[in-house]
């Protein structure tokens, strides 16, 4: 167990760049074992979910290397076992390993995936898919058994009843490797899609229509990486960023920034009264003063990320009058509302609503990161607030965001990270 130690009050100014992103890592790196070739990743980010998926790849003989943002995978000596039950339930994203393991398998055997408490998540949408394409599916003690191994994986096509990013990466990591077309419809769009069938296609793969709510794929029988896949820029660390630039920054710039992937959250700010210098490939946030209150709805791609409501929470409680968050992809999302409460934040949620009020004052207070999106509200009011904020749990904040301590400190924030048991009790 960690806890991260702020000292608040700082100004904060330089620049920071941003990582590859955390959402497209943790599908990718399930996806290499279907490379009959090693496979390299670039700007891989040096996050904890990294390391658990590296100890995941392991335990299948799948030797890895992570150094200075490379990650090399050797999938060529995959053997199938059982796989660790503590790093699987550490990260609710190895549930990609299920379709992997049956496009290289067409058979896998998982415990029920952790990670966040966010809510329920169930993984129907996934099982229909695999169902569909021709996996016999049973449970049973929270392990999930697919075998196609009677006839073979084939193509089919699936229609999912909701928009669902999981669901939609593990049809196309099953299908891939299967016999014959699959065609997935009402498909996930977000870039995080895209950047997995970039890296796909540039093996052998045959996958049309990523970013639109149709995906069809053709089957191959072998994939082969020629070389390295740069990971896309995290858009959820981009917006944690530019939330904390607007509430404490003195003029900070934003390196390796997708725009496009941002224009719902980004527009939101300039709402908001944020005058946000948008380039290319970088974003400068100048000193902002006066900010007034948004309603904010978050929606499947390309509407504003779920993932971006809490980072922001700290920012709308500077605005002048009342700020309203509908989270329609999960409502449940509220774990950071009575920490936040803790350190004097007028902020509240009421059936499916959280409401946030002007707040002149916060003050330093021992609080829990629930989850990782949580755990960077918390984060960011922390060096808002006066005196020391102590955040425990902070293992999940390392969880999803890359070098966290060196890029804040950087930017002359006063934040450290120590493990519990340093901590001495009389």
């Amino acid at each position: 167990m960690k806890r991260m130690i702020i000292q608040g009050g700082n100004r904060l100014s330089g620049e920071v760049t941003i990582g590859g992103a955390k959402n497209s890592t943790v599908a990718l790196i399930p996806a290499a074992i279907l490379a009959d070739t090693p496979v390299s990743f670039d700007t891989v980010p040096d996050i904890l979910d990294v390391h658990n998926l590296m100890i995941i790849l392991k335990s299948m003989n799948v030797q890895s290397k992570f150094s200075h943002g490379v990650l090399e995978i050797d999938p060529t000596q995959i053997v199938e076992a059982e796989l660790p039950s503590k790093a699987i339930k550490s990260l609710r994203a190895s549930y990609y390993f299920m379709g992997a393991l049956l496009g290289r398998f067409h058979r896998a055997t998982l415990t029920f995936p952790g990670g966040d408490n966010i809510g329920p998540r169930p993984i129907d949408q996934h099982l229909k898919a695999f169902k569909a394409m021709g996996a016999e599916v049973s449970e049973e003690h929270g392990t999930v058994h697919l075998d196609a191994t009677k006839n073979g994986l084939h193509g089919a096509r699936v229609f999912l009843d909701m928009v669902s990013v999981g669901a939609t990466i593990n049809a196309v990591l099953a299908a891939v490797r299967a016999k014959g077309t699959t065609i997935i419809e009402n498909a996930a769009r977000e870039p995080e899609i895209i950047d997995l069938a970039t890296f796909l296609n540039n093996m052998g793969a045959k996958v049309r229509g990523a970013g639109t709510g149709t995906i069809r794929i053709t089957g191959v029988d072998t994939l082969q990486s020629m070389n390295t896949h740069t990971i896309i820029a995290d858009r959820i660390e981009t917006g944690t960023y530019l939330s904390l630039a607007a509430a404490l920054g003195d003029g900070i710039m934003i390196h390796n920034v997708i725009p496009e992937h941002l224009e719902s959250f980004t527009s939101k700010m300039i709402e908001m009264g944020v005058d946000l210098q948008i380039d290319s490939d970088k974003i400068f946030v100048p000193k902002t003063t006066h900010l007034k209150g948004v309603k904010i709805k978050t929606m499947p791609f390309p509407g504003f990320a779920t993932d971006l409501q809490q980072p922001l929470t700290p920012l709308l409680s500077m605005a002048e009058g009342d700020s309203t968050i509908i989270d329609t992809i999960y409502p449940k999302r509220t774990k950071h509302v009575s920490q936040l409460q803790k350190m004097g934040m007028a902020i509240e949620a009421h059936d499916g609503t959280i409401i946030v009020k002007h707040t002149d004052h916060l003050h330093g207070a021992n609080v829990e990161a629930g989850e990782i999106r949580a755990g960077a509200a918390l984060m960011i009011a922390g060096m808002m607030a006066d005196g020391t904020t102590v955040i425990n749990n902070a293992g999940n904040i390392l969880r999803g965001y890359d070098r966290i301590v060196w890029k804040l400190n950087r930017l002359h924030a006063n934040v450290a990270i120590e493990d519990d048991s340093s901590v001495k009790i009389d």
